[in-house]
């Protein structure tokens, strides 16, 4: 209940525009991994535009685009966004950075050879996992990675969290239990977890950020102008340019990858 009171508190500020705002549906890692806060203060000052923002799962955030509530979306959910911008719900798309998804666990010092392996030996061992369970791009993708190894979840094991990244990043932490994650978050809380990354790399676990523009014609208070202001600025070569430091100074690696 409170976290649905709070998601009607955040819509209802979403809920009007203005000529020097943008309101923006983001996916949570984009906040939890401190993105947002990094970058936003640049565009704001640059264009004298504010952006308000709301965090949520990118199901929540396509959903948020369909019914005209804000005027762009940062999503990471590439099938959904293709569905999305075929019912004309969005006007521009463009895919603009990436990183990794990653599978994280208790600091056991245990090692796999690849995901099948780790997904295979969590169902057989009934290890816990912390699924997002929130249709979230990050569980969009899990889901989508146990069916491709064939494996179905069992409700012995296999919990849902219903929050954000950070949250479940939390939750498994405090379980000693595993869930799946973008690099970025995990990098950003890893101090404060006793987590570790158990498998990073393949094809499979690539996790691609898109910028959407919403259609205007759902109603008059979309801002069209000032969405298509933040898509050119977020694709610009100086705004990827300082994405692509995010993450060196701390982590001596960025954190996202630009396109």
């Amino acid at each position: 209940m409170k976290k649905i009171l709070t998601l009607i508190i955040l819509i209802s500020t979403l809920s009007f525009s203005s000529s020097n705002q943008l309101l923006l549906a983001t996916t949570t890692s984009l906040r939890d991994s401190g993105l947002l806060d990094y970058i936003l203060p640049t565009f704001e000052k640059e264009t004298g535009i504010k952006v308000k923002y709301v965090a949520v799962g990118t199901g929540k955030a396509l959903k948020m685009g369909e019914d005209g509530e804000v005027d762009a979306l940062l999503v990471h959910a590439k099938t959904s966004e293709q569905k999305f911008m075929k019912a004309n719900h969005g006007i521009d798309r463009i895919q603009f950075m990436h990183n990794s998804f990653v599978v994280v666990g208790p600091k056991d010092n245990m090692t796999y050879r690849n995901l099948d392996d780790v997904l295979t030996r969590i169902s057989t061992n009934k290890y816990i996992f912390i699924s997002r369970g929130d249709d979230s791009g990050t569980n969009k993708k899990e889901l989508e990675l146990w069916k491709l190894s064939k494996i179905t979840p069992k409700s012995d094991w296999y919990l849902e969290s219903g929050n954000g990244m950070a949250a479940t990043l939390n939750i498994a932490n405090e379980k000693r239990a595993y869930t799946l994650t973008d690099i970025a978050t995990y990098l950003h809380l890893k101090d404060k977890l006793g987590l570790e990354i158990k498998i990073e790399k393949g094809k499979k676990l690539i996790n691609e950020y898109s910028i959407i523009t919403i259609n205007p014609n759902k109603n008059k208070n979309i801002n069209y102008k000032n969405a298509i202001i933040f898509m050119k600025w977020i694709t610009s070569k100086t705004t990827k340019d300082l994405i692509s430091k995010f993450g060196m100074v701390e982590f001596n690696r960025p954190l996202f990858i630009v396109e």
